[in-house]
């Protein structure tokens, strides 16, 4: 290849090229089937169960932290139900893009090293991106991964040139896009961009590819490939921090950027620099990439500190710098052990509603009971289940769900007395424990919370929502019944929460040692 070589003419011989990656047969076929208007969830599903391996991955991916869902998904179809059509499809494309080795050549481009800075640009865009307010991330992690896309074809199909690109960059003759441009006549960015749409790539997925770079080059009026862009643009300044040798420039930029181009916040940003080490290592489980122990953003930027500090330093100035540090390590060990009794108390809440989860639950029931066999008292137990909440999860969305928990959690929070406890039970299942409280009293609390629900109207920033709960009740005695047990006291709580929404829902029904229903 020569110098002269104009723009449309690389681009037909990358695309010609025998060492040019090919996508598997179902990422083709998923590209194309999606592009398709009358295309159903259940063609997507049939279509990536053809592929047993890669349909176990996406079904581990699924079920783990990277989704955070609370039910099980135990088929492709229901992960297509949950997810969606775009984060399955993103998913596809990351396994089989991962999959891509180096070509027949030889060559000083480390495609493992390529590939892990592309998965900790993913997951940057996509921590980044979860900060905004409404936007759209099913798609973001793909975009994340590709967007240097066109490296991977420059090495792939022009090898030895492509040497000359990375001697340079290397040297640090040049950056990486000069570099590309002076060999080349053209950069990544274009090229990864002709190549994913000669694939067949929507718009959605084309364009952060093409702009990644320089988000505001983008003039189209798409409010989520805008943010795409800019989003996927600041991962690439936050993975600089891990992979460069100056963290603190990137550090620095990084800042001010995603401040000026998302809006995010201070409390935002420190969020998302102490999560992506630990997210990074995470995802390389997920999708089969080792990973070695990578060091925090915090502890890259301490050592650059401690390296420029100890520029020109003498030998009492090193002694005084290593008492410091030992009282610093003091301090820290200190700092650590007040952190961990903090973990110990977040281990026992829900992590999307901020309420005590089942594991809690469990316990301080048991305490309860101890309790209540101690001093001859009542105890009472609400099962609480919000109603059709799966219709409303499919008409409305799984983030408007997870809205609408919260807020149902609080309006529960807020109506209770101080010494009760509130915990998710599991899904839209929620469970009260009432110390020291008849029936009678319990029925009372019920009513009233459910009162509160039905009235309540749940705004976000699109829309107000209405939602009504069915209340189980289960008072008890433990000192004065026969072989008492935990789970049968549970038991009668949810044998009359099931009577509750078999006579029609929005409704506390009682449970009774005869088998009384008594409805409210």
């Amino acid at each position: 290849m020569t110098k002269t070589m104009d723009k449309e003419t690389l681009l037909k011989a990358v695309l010609a090229s025998d060492e040019l990656p090919t996508l598997p047969t179902v990422a083709s076929k998923l590209i194309s089937l999606t592009s398709k208007e009358d295309t159903t969830l259940a063609d997507i599903a049939d279509l990536v169960s053809q592929d047993m391996a890669l349909s176990t991955r996406i079904l581990k991916v699924s079920n783990s932290s990277f989704y955070s869902f609370q039910q099980k998904i135990g088929s492709i179809k229901q992960a297509v139900s949950i997810l969606g059509t775009n984060a399955v499809r993103s998913l596809v494309l990351s396994f089989s893009f991962l999959s891509i080795k180096g070509g027949k050549n030889e060559s000083r481009f480390n495609f493992e090293k390529f590939w892990e800075r592309s998965l900790a640009s993913a997951v940057a865009a996509k921590l980044i991106l979860e900060k905004v307010k409404g936007a759209d991330t099913e798609e973001i992690f793909i975009s994340g991964l590709l967007q240097n896309l066109g490296e991977l074809i420059f090495a792939r199909t022009f090898t030895d040139e492509y040497e000359k690109v990375l001697e340079a960059i290397e040297k640090k003759e040049s950056d990486s896009i000069s570099a590309e441009e002076k060999h080349f006549g053209a950069n990544h960015s274009l090229v990864g961009y002709e190549v994913a749409k000669s694939w067949g790539f929507p718009d959605v997925l084309l364009l952060p590819i093409l702009y990644h770079h320089e988000p505001a080059a983008y003039t189209g009026q798409d409010l989520k490939i805008k943010m795409t862009n800019k989003a996927v643009y600041l991962s690439d300044i936050l993975i600089s921090i891990l992979f460069s040798d100056q963290p603190e420039e990137y550090h620095k930029q990084f800042r001010k950027e995603a401040k000026a181009l998302l809006g995010l916040t201070p409390e935002d940003i420190e969020s998302i620099l102490t999560e992506l080490h630990s997210k990074v290592e995470e995802a390389g489980k997920y999708f089969d990439l080792k990973i070695k122990n990578s060091k925090s953003v915090q502890e890259i930027l301490q050592e650059a500190n401690i390296r420029l500090s100890l520029i020109n330093l003498d030998y009492d100035q090193m002694n005084k710098q290593l008492i410091q540090a030992k009282i610093a390590l003091e301090n820290l060990t200190k700092e650590l052990e007040a952190k961990n009794r903090v973990l110990d108390n977040l281990a026992n809440l829900d992590g999307l509603t901020g309420i005590y989860n089942h594991r809690y639950f469990q316990n301080i029931l048991d305490q309860e009971i101890s309790r209540s066999l101690r001093h001859t008292s009542q105890i009472s137990l609400l099962l609480i289940d919000i109603d059709h909440f799966k219709k409303f999860n499919d008409t409305y969305g799984h983030q408007t769900g997870d809205f609408v928990l919260k807020e149902f959690s609080r309006i529960l929070q807020e109506n209770i007395r101080k010494y009760d406890t509130l915990a998710r039970y599991g899904g839209e299942e929620f469970v009260i424990v009432l110390p020291e409280t008849a029936a009678e009293d319990a029925l009372v609390v019920a009513e009233k919370l459910r009162a509160a629900i039905d009235s309540a109207a749940l705004t976000d920033n699109r829309e107000t929502y209405h939602v009504t709960a069915s209340f189980g009740m289960a008072c008890t005695k433990p000192s004065v019944e026969d072989n008492f047990v935990k789970s049968g006291f549970i038991s009668r709580a949810d044998e009359a929460l099931y009577e509750a929404k078999e006579k029609g829902r929005n409704r506390v029904v009682a449970y009774t040692p005869k088998k009384k229903w008594y409805s409210f």
